[in-house]
């Protein structure tokens, strides 16, 4: 019995490392992870037993994960339902932070070339069930619509000095990339299932929103013609750090229309700037319910609900 009687939010482990080994066409993969597990404490518990949180892990690992695919949300919740049944807690909350790699084409040569992504699983366990959520995080660029603005201005200006009538001027400006700064972007989307959610998120469909949120994509390998084809596509879909986290959030709104209105959704992109000091950032959060609501009318709503709020109203 503890000499102060108080309940105690959460309690548990951090900075937990496995490897993951996952049987995928006849070879395996592996994954690094680290995890973070925590339980709820009655005022009269004295505490939890430590041990036990890495023998969980360790079980939900070999009889969950291995032969199937990776699907951090998933294993998430088989350890935190263990979790809170094995160390008597009314609540508890696994998170799963992996490196996933795929191999993806390049764009004008075809070459394959291995990228390395992030991969985020959380689940909430308490006696309405088991809600879950599923983040992805990738690497992009983008074009600066404004600087882009003035530069195409700059040439329109050129261009009629050197003797270019106005139709001859709109002709160039159309028909060239037009230059501008660039930034290295890393979006990322959380997209949570609420308790006794049956859709499928999968995690390299939500890679892919939020790659194609950005001006374009970008791969650690390239020969020249994709690094043109990069350069070209980025310079005619230039994008603010706003107009990113806008794209996700529509696209989930438009590719999800069966999850429920209290699904959760969190898009975050941050850009790494070229010709300043600082980054920038973006953030939208809240319910499914409030960003369909705000698409269709249009009008701001000035409540969003956190991802700590979303996970907390679990046991609510």
């Amino acid at each position: 019995m503890p000499a102060t009687q108080v309940s105690l939010s959460r309690v548990g482990v951090t900075g937990v490392e496995k490897v993951i080994r996952v049987e995928a066409g006849g070879g395996e993969n592996l994954y690094h992870a680290n995890f973070e597990c925590f339980v709820d404490l009655e005022p009269r518990q004295a505490g939890v037993h430590m041990s036990r949180f890495e023998e969980i892990v360790g079980e939900a690992i070999d009889d969950v994960v291995l032969g199937e695919a990776f699907r951090a949300e998933v294993l998430a919740a088989h350890i935190a339902e263990r979790v809170r049944e094995r160390q008597q807690g009314l609540r508890a909350e696994v998170s799963v932070e992996a490196r996933y790699p795929e191999t993806v084409s390049t764009p004008a040569t075809g070459h394959s070339t291995q990228e390395i992504y992030g991969l985020f699983g959380t689940a909430v366990a308490s006696q309405r069930g088991t809600r879950t959520l599923t983040g992805v995080q990738a690497q992009g660029m983008t074009a600066c619509p404004c600087a882009q603005e003035m530069v195409a201005e700059l040439g329109r200006e050129r261009l009629a000095e050197s003797g270019f009538d106005a139709e001859q001027v709109e002709r160039a400006i159309e028909a060239v990339p037009v230059a501008t700064h660039n930034q290295r972007g890393i979006g990322t989307l959380y997209v949570g299932c609420p308790e006794g959610g049956a859709t499928w998120i999968d995690a390299p469909e939500l890679l892919r929103l939020v790659e194609s949120s950005m001006s374009s994509e970008i791969y650690e390998l390239m020969k020249r013609p994709d690094e043109l084809a990069v350069v070209a596509k980025a310079h005619e879909q230039p994008r603010f750090v706003e107009d990113c986290v806008r794209e996700m959030i529509r696209a989930v709104v438009e590719g999800y229309p069966d999850l429920p209105d209290d699904a959760f959704v969190m898009a975050r992109q941050e850009n790494l700037e070229t010709i300043h000091r600082h980054n920038v950032v973006a953030e939208r959060y809240g319910t499914l319910g409030e960003l369909r609501r705000e698409l269709v009318s249009g009008e701001h709503q000035s409540r969003h609900g956190t991802m700590r709020e979303w996970l907390d109203a679990a046991s609510a």
